[in-house]
């Protein structure tokens, strides 16, 4: 193709942006000065109610002095992929420490939580192997289906924790090797999935269940064989524990596979030692007696914005994505950061705003939070 039959990228670029814009889905990043729940943003002091920072990890003392330790002693970078020396002590004890909080026989440490997905789908799915995915599953999960489709595996989405549907796509499937995965909790709406009827249903199937713990604050960890099934464990440093990172934990025989064929863990720079000496600090805070009383204050704060909800993700669904929008400006105004969720993160029709709660809020800044939201209308309920 000659110079004057070339695609023109920069007209492409600008049409994509005006298709977006039109369609009033256009997002960019906002600058929160912040380190907890309050902060700044354009100008304004906002308590935030957005954060996934859960038992409010992130600002600990400890978590901070292990990080700057870690910088100091390792520098701020891995400088390469763990297989080609850029794996430092503090990720091997971060993996030991991550095993253990588990309760499983080993795990592998990955960049992003993200990844972790990625890579552990991507190794597990090929020809001959089917995998059954909740319709409501994170987009890293999704895209990790994906990979593990082109190849070779196939994927069927099952609706939103209908245990049925999934029984009988299992039947049908039962000549092949299945892998069952699920988010525990889900991240738009809060909700929890039935691991343990999970289990019993793979049990009997004869698949492998991937449970994804990223939102899974409140959880007990499933038992690495539960009710006759084998239980991976996908989770993230950067909610429960503040900091940045990923990981699978399960049996050694699968981590040192995940190892050698995982493109997201072989193919990429090694997490920091900061974020991985960071991880490791929180594990220490949250299985000990603090890490406890954070989570009971967890609890009380649930209690407080929507009582019996499971989870400190607590979705307000307006419909409309106007609404939503109005919602979050509404709440901003009062000085209160929650986000507005549209589509293509949900479904058209069920735009909503997605309250995040801490640990780290304080008892004024919950009651500031739900004496807003009767203003607007609602007293947390969906």
């Amino acid at each position: 193709m000659s110079d004057n039959q070339s695609p023109d990228w920069s007209k492409w670029f600008t049409t994509q942006e005006t298709e977006i814009k039109q369609s009033g889905r256009w997002r960019a990043p906002r600058s929160f000065d912040a380190s907890g729940p309050v902060g700044i943003l354009e100008g304004r002091t906002v308590v935030s109610f957005a954060s996934n920072d859960y038992l409010g990890l992130t600002a600990h003392p400890k978590v901070k002095e292990a990080a700057a330790d870690a910088a100091h002693r390792w520098g701020a970078g891995s400088g390469a992929s763990r297989l080609v020396v850029g794996s430092r002590p503090v990720h091997h004890e971060l993996e030991d420490a991550i095993a253990e909080w588990r309760s499983t026989e080993s795990a592998v440490l990955f960049p992003t939580g993200f990844a972790a997905n990625l890579g552990l789908l991507a190794t597990l799915g090929s020809t001959g192997v089917v995998i059954h995915s909740d319709a409501l599953n994170h987009a890293s999960i999704i895209d990790g289906c994906r990979m593990a489709r082109a190849n070779g595996a196939t994927v069927q989405t099952y609706r939103h924790l209908d245990l049925d549907e999934l029984a009988t796509n299992l039947s049908a499937n039962s000549t092949s090797r299945q892998v069952v995965v699920t988010d525990t909790v889900f991240s738009m709406d809060g909700d929890v999935a039935p691991i343990n009827k999970l289990a019993s249903l793979c049990s009997r199937h004869g698949a492998l269940l991937v449970v994804d713990e990223a939102h899974a604050v409140l959880e007990p960890a499933p038992e690495s064989i539960l009710n006759g099934a084998y239980v991976i464990q996908v989770g993230t440093l950067s909610k429960t524990l503040g900091a940045l990172g990923g990981f699978v934990a399960g049996p050694k025989t699968l981590v040192d596979l995940l190892v050698n064929r995982a493109r997201t863990y072989i193919f990429t720079t090694a997490p920091s030692p900061a974020d991985s000496a960071a991880a490791l600090a929180a594990i220490s805070i949250l299985r000990s007696t603090e890490g406890h009383a954070l989570r009971e204050r967890l609890r009380q704060q649930i209690a407080q914005v929507r009582p019996g909800h499971p989870s400190p993700i607590i979705p307000m669904i307006l419909g409309e994505e106007s609404a939503a929008l109005a919602a979050s400006q509404f709440l901003l105004e009062r000085g209160l950061l929650v986000p507005a969720i549209r589509p293509p993160t949900v479904a058209v029709g069920s735009s909503r705003l997605r309250i995040a709660l801490s640990a780290a809020h304080t008892d004024e800044q919950i009651s500031s939070l739900t004496d807003a939201l009767r203003a607007l209308g609602t007293d947390g309920g969906q």
